[in-house]
């Protein structure tokens, strides 16, 4: 079987890999199992419960990339190792240990997000520079361990999609030690906006006060350095809520009564609320996005329709794929499976 020219990655988190089906694992290039940790500037595996199951994976699919992701929303411990030379090669050391010890092929650091405390990590204005250092430590030791195996391990990131992720980090320098990027292009509005709106829009629609979208996070980073071809968009297997809306323009782009919480999974959003339950689906031929409404809840998630405009617009524009979060998210398949087929050559 030869290699697909586009990524097709997914996110699952540890707990979701007995639920992964042959038939989803065919259709994925690349596999980001959700998360190992860093402890004491080392990245730790214990607390993973089904790490048994990888080298079954990689025996039945021997063309699948399965990757570590190390971070994540609240994860700390990178700005600590990252801040001195002794534990930057700490975590480059460990990385080396999990790549002999598990059947991974590269690693994933998801950094939420240097030079930024958000969810309680710690950060500095350090962390700017360390990060380009981490990565090219990382890179090195990786490239020594793969010289010794006749092979390439990978490196990746996954990239916070507005202007302040690349504000906080080198983009230009840091791509150059990385395979690919990851933006996350979803929760792009949300937790912490009470302005409906979508969420991982492909483009930004006229009377959107935030101007982010898919197509302006891409030319972001195109502006900060990362080249084209290394670039993945997010897709999102879930979706934000917003309640006590306005009943004005079916919802979107109105004032709610709460902040754009963590919204149903794509399972539950075709089981009860898609044209359901008093719930109405819309178009918005803008911003190539799908959205919600019941005359008080409003809600914004990804689709089929969705995923193949996106599907189009990483072919028109040369770009390195799509990843999704998160693999539990989607009970009826369908969204991996449009994914599959959009961005078939």
């Amino acid at each position: 079987m030869t290699k697909r020219k586009y990524i097709v990655a997914g996110y699952a988190v540890d707990s979701k890999l007995p639920d992964i089906t042959k038939e989803d694992l065919l259709k994925l290039t690349h596999l980001n199992v959700a998360f190992g940790h860093v402890r004491g500037d080392e990245i730790v595996t214990e607390h993973l419960k089904h790490m048994d199951l990888l080298q079954r994976i990689k025996n039945e699919h021997p063309e699948l990339t399965i990757l570590l992701s190390v971070g994540g929303w609240s994860a700390g411990g990178f700005s600590e190792a990252a801040s001195t030379e002794e534990g930057r090669k700490a975590m480059a050391s460990s990385a080396v240990r999990v790549l002999a010890d598990l059947p991974f092929d590269g690693i994933d650091l998801d950094w939420e997000y240097p030079c930024y405390g958000e969810a309680g990590i710690a950060s500095s204005a350090e962390d700017k520079t360390n990060f380009t250092l981490l990565l090219k430590t990382m890179r090195e030791a990786l490239d020594r361990k793969g010289a010794q195996d006749s092979r390439h391990y990978l490196l990746t990131i996954a990239a916070g999609a507005d202007q302040y992720y690349v504000d906080g980090t080198e983009m230009d320098q840091v791509q150059q030690f990385l395979d690919f990027v990851q933006l996350m292009t979803y929760d792009m509005r949300g937790g912490f906006q009470i302005l409906t709106g979508h969420h991982t829009n492909l483009y930004t629609p006229t009377g959107d006060l935030f101007r982010i979208s898919v197509d302006a996070s891409v030319n972001l980073f195109i502006r900060a350095g990362v080249p084209k071809e290394k670039i993945v968009i997010g897709a999102a297997f879930y979706s934000r809520v917003w309640h006590q809306v306005q009943d004005i323009g079916n919802g979107l782009h109105q004032m709610a009564g709460s902040t754009g919480g963590y919204g149903p999974d794509f399972t539950a959003l075709t089981a009860d609320y898609i044209d359901k339950n008093g719930y109405v689906r819309y178009w918005d031929n803008e911003a190539k996005a799908p959205y919600l409404f019941n005359g008080s809840s409003f809600i914004s998630y990804d689709d089929e329709q969705s995923l193949e405009h996106k599907s189009g617009y990483i072919k028109r524009s040369g770009l390195a794929g799509m990843m999704f979060w998160e693999y539990g998210c989607d009970g009826t398949h369908r969204l991996l499976d449009a994914m599959y087929e959009g961005l078939k050559e």
